[in-house]
């Protein structure tokens, strides 16, 4: 297979509340294939919810089996797949991403990820080191502190879809129309 033509998988990264889990599942309904999320194979093969493996294991240990996941579904074919925000920022889960499947960022400015994640209890990197959600700057310093980390990473990508204001349907549409002849359609 050549470069150009890559196996059927299509994984999307961007910071949380770029809405990964929420287009997933429709463009995956969309081009009949199968839809998954890390973070919930994740939940389910540890029976522990993320922040719980967070706070009791660390971001060390999530990330090693963040990874082993990642790993494993590279043997699946005509699959979307959402990544962890944070999964993409690893130099090795970028070469697993880059050597088995087309990757899609959906990027947002700093200002829409504070209105979409700021009452959301459920995000372990959004948190102090008492648990509690951080508010108000002290959000908005984490979450530019990360997008800054995380960035570089995220612009590999090889499809940007500047989500921002933008309707599920249309960034569907968008991706599908990117992806379109750069995976194998067979």
């Amino acid at each position: 297979m050549d470069q150009e033509k890559r196996k059927s998988l299509i994984f999307l990264t961007g910071f949380m509340g770029s809405g990964k889990s929420t287009i997933g599942p429709i463009l995956a309904n969309t081009l009949g294939y199968d839809y998954l999320d890390v973070d919930r194979l994740i939940e389910q093969k540890t029976k522990k919810e993320i922040v719980e493996i967070f706070r009791t294991e660390g971001e060390k240990a999530f990330r090693l089996i963040e990874h082993e996941t990642l790993n494993e579904l590279t043997k699946l074919n005509r699959s979307v797949i959402s990544l962890g925000g944070g999964t993409i920022a690893n130099e090795e889960n970028c070469r697993i991403v880059s050597q088995h499947g087309i990757l899609v960022y959906l990027k947002l400015s700093p200002e829409e990820i504070i209105q979409r994640v700021q009452h959301k209890n459920d995000r372990p990197m959004l948190k102090d080191a008492s648990g509690n959600l951080l508010q108000g700057e002290e959000l908005e310093k984490r979450i530019v502190e990360l997008l800054v980390l995380r960035e570089p990473f995220y612009a590999r990508a090889d499809i940007i879809i500047h989500a921002d204001n933008m309707r599920i349907g249309v960034t569907v549409d968008e991706i599908i129309k990117n992806i379109h002849g750069r995976i194998d359609e067979s």
